[in-house]
């Protein structure tokens, strides 16, 4: 649920908003985006057995994504997005079912070349485990992992040694970050190529053993609405990175996560006030 208040948030009283419903979950905007790139792409996850849950799966079959291995338990979750003038975000989650998220089957990983992972997977048990699991299966059949830190609040909660304790053992091969959390990469394992993004200024990618290349992002006028822009992004990156170098595929996740901001600003302009 995305809302941008018109005005300053009076607490206590009404203050007038845009509100919109959109299918969301970082993994399941991973998943569209790439799917809509015309890439192969399989979504692993659980949600409520329940009417909301059945419609999201449902789109997200329809956006071109493999849904067979999604399992449905509970009741769907919901996040509220507040988004300001500048077009930040702020989330307040309730994820329900989908932390209840128990095991996996090892063919779900059949033909996977890339296991994309956010850490919000390690917040609560049995998903936890269930995401150790699921890298450890894509590690034996040589897949790439990459990982987005996702969450200051969560990394804040979880404390810089289970942080790296968590990075070493899912091993990844790329790890994403945005401007609050870059200074996390540090923990990121020494083999991993590490995409920190900053907004409208040039994301930065580290490859083991060479020197850091700035990517310059779009240009773009100040977005309404930044909701996604970074899963797109990741999206991007993991898509054209099957064949390209590092820094190119960089230069394509800027060109996917600018598409998404602009479709998310027509959106906004077609919507009646």
């Amino acid at each position: 649920i995305v809302v941008r208040p018109m005005a300053p948030i009076r607490f206590g009283t009404d203050t007038e908003s845009h509100i919109t419903h959109r299918r969301g979950g970082s993994a399941a905007n991973v998943a569209a985006v790439a799917a809509g790139l015309g890439a192969p792409v399989r979504f692993i996850g659980q949600v409520g057995d329940d009417r909301a849950g059945r419609r999201l799966v449902a789109e997200l079959g329809e956006a071109g994504v493999d849904v067979s291995h999604v399992r449905f338990a509970g009741t769907t979750g919901t996040i509220v997005v507040l988004v300001d003038a500048a077009g930040e975000r702020t989330m307040l989650t309730d994820r329900r079912t989908c932390l209840g998220l128990a095991g996996v089957d090892p063919a779900a990983l059949d033909g996977v070349s890339t296991l994309h992972v956010p850490l919000y997977g390690i917040a609560a048990e049995p998903l936890a485990s269930t995401v150790a699991a699921a890298v450890a299966h894509a590690h034996d059949r040589g897949a790439r992992v990459s990982v987005d830190l996702s969450s200051v609040a969560l990394l804040d909660g979880l404390g810089r040694r289970a942080v790296e304790g968590w990075l070493a053992r899912l091993d990844p091969h790329v790890v994403f970050a945005n401007d609050d959390e870059a200074p996390w990469l540090v923990l990121a394992p020494s083999r991993a190529t590490t995409v920190a993004k900053h907004g409208a200024d040039p994301a930065i990618v580290s490859e083991p053993g060479r020197a850091p290349v700035p990517v310059p992002a779009v240009g773009l006028e100040a977005p309404g609405d930044t909701t996604g822009a970074g899963d797109a992004f990741a999206a991007g990156f993991l898509v054209a990175g099957v064949d390209a170098a590092p820094a190119d595929a960089c230069r394509a996740a800027h060109r996917v996560a600018a598409d998404h901001l602009r479709r998310l600003t027509v959106d906004d302009q077609l919507r009646p006030r």
